[in-house]
């Protein structure tokens, strides 16, 4: 289980995080839905250790990931897909998966086995593996950053916006893909202002506002809540 009890998170005087206090079981598909600017990714910096909390606690198993680190956490299987992708552009496909597995370099014949399952998840990278990364199109480029992601073998998933500049077509292939790898039992916690998309393949999600939760529920509740169908999902 990855669980946060109070967590806060300050710029300067700012107050990003305000009493963060949520949950994912494992195998769980977790969404954080809210506006840009709620807060969703200063929640999976601050998990990953790329930000240092004003207070509270966020435990993995019987880990306090507050206080470890980057490094430290991505070994203990969090592994964060981040916003805007951020691959190597100059370097080939191949390449970029190649480096999601670091922590594992000694473990060849392991990484390799995982390459093999991330080429079987996208086979179009297996196609492109030799191109240049910044060639591709958005949807193969997310398709690299969730394979890179993946050959750091995950326990937990932390995706930020993985739908974001995407057509309708291939948000679909991608959240279809994420239903699969978390049906995989890789707990996943998904944060999106795809509303719509997202609380489709969810378990239970959270709404974040203004760096709160203001509300929580399954998928079915929350698509039938009025107020989150207003904001987030329409109609």
């Amino acid at each position: 289980m990855l669980k946060f009890d109070n967590v806060a998170l300050d710029y300067g005087s700012f107050r990003a995080l305000d009493g963060i206090s949520m949950h994912a079981d494992d195998g769980e598909l977790v969404v954080l839905l809210g506006a840009n600017g709620a807060g969703k990714s200063s929640i999976f910096l601050t998990t990953s250790g790329l930000h240092k909390a004003a207070g509270g606690s966020i435990r993995f198993g019987e880990r306090e990931l507050i206080g470890m680190k980057p490094s430290q956490i991505v070994r203990s299987g969090v592994i964060q897909c981040p916003e805007g992708r951020k691959l190597f552009p100059g370097m080939t496909v191949l390449k970029n998966l190649t480096l999601g597995a670091y922590v594992h370099r000694a473990d060849k014949a392991g990484n390799r086995r995982r390459l093999d399952e991330v080429m079987g998840l996208f086979p179009i990278l297996d196609q492109k593996k030799d191109v240049p990364a910044g060639s591709l199109s958005g949807g193969q480029q997310q398709m690299v950053a969730l394979g890179r992601a993946l050959m750091a073998r995950p326990k937990v998933l932390l995706l930020d916006e993985p739908s974001l500049g995407l057509a309708p077509l291939v948000v679909k292939q991608v959240f279809d893909v994420i239903q699969q790898i978390n049906r995989t039992g890789t707990t996943v916690v998904l944060a999106e202002q795809n509303a719509f998309a997202a609380l489709r393949i969810a378990h239970r999600a959270y709404v974040i506002e203004s760096g709160r939760i203001v509300l929580e529920g399954n998928r079915e509740s929350l698509m039938n809540n009025e107020a989150v169908r207003r904001a987030y999902v329409g109609g």
